[in-house]
């Protein structure tokens, strides 16, 4: 007996698909995906944040202009010296203790700093 791998549909009298039939194994598969996806949620980037870093701004850099502070501001908000606030952002791959830090006073979720 043969082991069908492709996804198989079933139409109604109109030929409309109803329903997909896919091998037991890819099924599971998407099970797990799909609980762990419901699991990970992914914090949002807005565009504008995305378009700073192609242009080759730091993820801190870009995030902080969008929000539209200083980094006098930032480095406040941090009980930092400005002048380590502009070292922190020359950085594209900071510390995970400075991604804290800057997370927190941008008010963002540490996982919108790693945008890749």
């Amino acid at each position: 007996m043969t082991t069908r791998t492709e996804v198989q549909t079933i139409r109604d009298q109109n030929g409309t698909a109803v329903y997909a039939v896919v091998p037991i194994a890819a099924y599971k598969k998407l099970v797990v995906q799909a609980r762990t996806a419901g699991q990970r949620k992914q914090a949002a980037v807005p565009h504008e944040v995305v378009s700073l870093m192609v242009d080759g701004a730091s993820a801190a850099r870009a995030w902080r202009e969008h929000l539209g502070l200083t980094q006098i501001q930032v480095a406040s908000r941090m009980k930092i010296s400005q002048a380590a606030l502009a070292q922190m952002e020359k950085s594209l791959r900071p510390r995970k203790a400075t991604r804290v830090k800057l997370a927190a006073a941008l008010g963002i979720a540490v996982e919108q700093l790693l945008v890749a």
